[in-house]
């Protein structure tokens, strides 16, 4: 399941985020959170199987294309895995 919340200002500025790729049966723990970037807690993160990074953030359509890459390349290895 990929979840998207993106919370906007009324100048239609993005002022909070969270992107995830949630699977249960790829990663058990993190509530099944795969992969995720968020800027909740008042700074800009990276969650990946458990680990959680700071990233550093320039814009949200950058985070948004990061997340996007990632998980693109994070279902291509499961297919593979699968088959």
């Amino acid at each position: 399941m990929l979840r998207r919340e993106i919370w906007v200002d009324p100048r239609g500025r993005v002022v909070r985020y969270s992107l995830a790729y949630i699977n249960h049966l790829v990663y058990a723990g993190d509530n099944g959170r795969v992969l995720g970037y968020d800027s909740a807690h008042g700074c800009h993160h990276r969650h990946c199987r458990g680990k959680v990074t700071t990233v550093r953030f320039e814009s949200f359509e950058q985070i948004e294309a990061r997340f996007q890459r990632e998980w693109n390349r994070l279902a291509k290895e499961i297919r593979r895995a699968q088959d």
